[in-house]
């Protein structure tokens, strides 16, 4: 079976890596397999991910990793590392 497609919001800074685009749509079922089709779809993203980047779904920044489940009807955000202290 497919994986769906889903919408992923950029934060602004990220634009010159994917030709303007704020939101980017890639086919993906998890967090992990998301960040991987953001990278196959924009190579320029590839050192900005792996240097750390946060994931919100739905307002919630993730916090249980790669494997977490999302699909369409989940509102995406990449956004920079949030650091907490």
């Amino acid at each position: 079976m497919a994986e769906p497609i889903v919408q992923v919001n950029l934060w602004s800074g990220l634009r010159r890596f994917t030709g303007g685009e704020l939101v980017v749509p890639v086919q993906a079922g998890t967090v992990g397999r998301m960040l991987d089709a953001l990278v196959r779809a924009h190579p320029g993203l590839e050192p900005v991910i792996k240097a750390g980047v946060s994931v919100a779904i739905d307002g919630e920044v993730v916090t249980d990793g790669l494997h977490r489940e999302i699909g369409p009807e989940n509102e995406i955000y990449l956004m920079q590392r949030i650091a907490g202290g």
